[in-house]
């Protein structure tokens, strides 16, 4: 593929991606080690109908609409939440599934009574994302990424993924210190002083904006992989937190990279006329990772608690 043809029409997609994925992975790798690697899913299915509400309200797909839309229906989920578990008197985490999945199954039966054939906003995309379709027809070759009239007619999604990707780098780097110390001895963090629920409930808000930030651009199958599959592998890589953290980047950023490739010309390769889902196969790949790492990573057979 010439550059005429790659930029415009792979480039941005591929950007996308891999920034999303390097987005959900460094916050995925504190959920990860603290054992609340399914925030991240739960976070996916619950936004859901806030952003079709948003859309339904506004009429548009815009990142302001979709925030306050997902903040409200993180809001409802957390008040279902404690009602189920106090109401019933159920285990936590069974409340937890049942308002997860009845949200996401209410945010698809919304999709489907409502008018949303002006933008891309279906179940399909809400599983799939429109990764394929965010094309740069602005774009002549690599001259257009030093054109300020061509940079202009970027797809929005790029420049939102990436000032998401940057805060989280951002969060992560300024708040170094007290999410080591409080997700392996959080004990001895609040001994020391620092503020752990705040701590906590800051990482879980970064988790739901990278989603939400995530999810118009990719679905969520890829925003659930993310969150768990690179910092699971890179877990099993290292015992060292900083290491594990660069290890969670090049697995995402080689699932994202890899699978938006074998998506597109891995079925060509096969005989195949038709490429399959980009979501699908980067998800598939970084599973791929995953089981190779649990396989003949160095640390799989780690016992007793992680060093720091």
């Amino acid at each position: 593929m010439s550059g005429a043809e790659f930029v415009p029409l792979s480039l941005p997609p591929l950007l996308i991606g891999i920034l999303a994925a390097v987005a959900c992975a460094l916050p995925g790798n504190f959920l990860v080690l603290r054992k609340q690697a399914l925030i991240g899913d739960a976070i996916s299915h619950v936004v859901l109908p806030g952003i079709v509400v948003a859309f339904l309200v506004t009429g548009t797909v815009g990142a302001g609409p979709m925030m306050l839309g997902a903040m409200g229906s993180s809001v409802v989920a957390v008040g279902l939440i404690e009602a189920i578990r106090r109401l019933g008197r159920i285990e936590p985490g069974a409340a937890m599934g049942v308002t997860f999945t009845a949200m996401f199954a209410a945010g698809v039966l919304l999709l489907e009574q409502s008018d949303t054939s002006s933008v891309h906003l279906d179940v399909e995309h809400a599983l799939y994302g429109n990764l394929e379709s965010l094309i740069w027809l602005d774009a002549v070759g690599w001259q257009s990424l030093l054109d300020p009239v061509a940079l202009a007619g970027l797809p929005p999604e790029l420049p939102r993924i990436g000032l998401t990707c940057l805060f989280v780098i951002a969060f992560t780097s300024i708040l170094w210190r007290p999410l080591k110390i409080s997700t392996f001895d959080e004990g001895f963090a609040a001994t020391a002083g620092m503020p752990t629920t705040l701590i906590g409930l800051a990482l879980v808000i970064v988790a739901a904006l990278t989603a939400v930030a995530a999810f118009d651009a990719v679905g969520s199958i890829i925003v659930i992989a993310m969150f768990i599959c690179p910092p699971a592998a890179a877990r099993l890589m290292t015992n060292r937190l900083e290491t594990q953290i660069g290890w969670s980047v090049v697995f995402a950023v080689l699932s994202a990279a890899l699978g938006y490739v074998l998506a597109g010309y891995g079925p060509l390769w096969l005989g195949r006329d038709n490429a399959v889902s980009a979501a699908g196969m980067i998800a598939t790949v970084s599973g791929a990772i995953l089981a190779l790492a649990a396989l003949f990573g160095p640390c799989r057979t780690r016992t007793g608690a992680p060093a720091s």
